[in-house]
Order: C-alpha cells, then sequence, then structure tokens
C-alpha cells in the first residue's frame, strides 16, 4: 500500500517539526514548505492528501488565498486542507470556511487533537 503524503505549510520551523512528530504514529511521508508560494511548486510532483496550512506567511499568498486556490482548481480539489493558524476570532474561522478548508484549528493546538482531526478526515477518504 502507498504511503499518505501529507505536506505541512508553516513559516515557523517549530511547527512545522510539531506536526511533523505528531504524524510519526501514521504511516505517511511528509514534506514541508515555509510559504504557499514554495508549497505549489511542491504540490505536482509530491501529491499530497492532506495539507496542513498556516494562515499567516510571508510571500504572495496567505493561507486562506492558498485554500480557496487548491479547492477551486479540479486537480487539487480532492486535497484534504487543515488551517492551522493563530488567528481564532469568529471572522478568522468563518474566512476559513469561505476558503472551503476541511478544518480549523487554532494554534497552539493539542498534538493529540491534531491526529484526532486528521484521522477523522482521513478516515473519510481514505483508508489508515
Amino acid at each position: 500500500m502507498m504511503k499518505l503524503k501529507i505536506l505541512i505549510v508553516d513559516d515557523n520551523p517549530n511547527i512545522r517539526q510539531l506536526v511533523a512528530i505528531t504524524m510519526e504514529s501514521l504511516d505517511c511521508e511528509l514534506a514541508e514548505a515555509s510559504s504557499a508560494d514554495e508549497a505549489i511548486k511542491l504540490l505536482d510532483n509530491f501529491k499530497p492528501v492532506l495539507i496542513f496550512l498556516d494562515v499567516m506567511m510571508p510571500g504572495t499568498m496567505n493561507g486562506y488565498d492558498l485554500c480557496k486556490h487548491l479547492k477551486s482548481t479540479p486537480r487539487y480539489d480532492s486535497i484534504k486542507i487543515i488551517l492551522l493558524t493563530a488567528r481564532g476570532q469568529k471572522c478568522d474561522i468563518e474566512e476559513g470556511v469561505k476558503a472551503k478548508c476541511d478544518s480549523y484549528m487554532v494554534k497552539p493546538f493539542s498534538p493529540l487533537d491534531l491526529l484526532e482531526q486528521t484521522k477523522a478526515i482521513l478516515r473519510d477518504s481514505t483508508t489508515i
């Protein structure tokens, strides 16, 4: 069976590391990007089933923009997206819903909650 491919997009290397360590219990292959622009360059070769996506990042796009782009592009629209962000206001969460994210988690998050959320989202689309 092929390994699940998960892309972690966050400009903070500590968050990328925390997410990577949290995902170790799943049999998955991980890739990391520090910006939306970098993530886009990885997509076609890496082909992730899930992206952990920060909202506030440097570059031409923020996480909401990348999420909207992926969900409106047929070859990427099946990728599951979990927004991981420090922006926890109601208007921020509504922006995430508008961007069609599959889940929205506010930092700091519990690694256990992140793992459970990941399993729940992947259970709907693949076998884990």
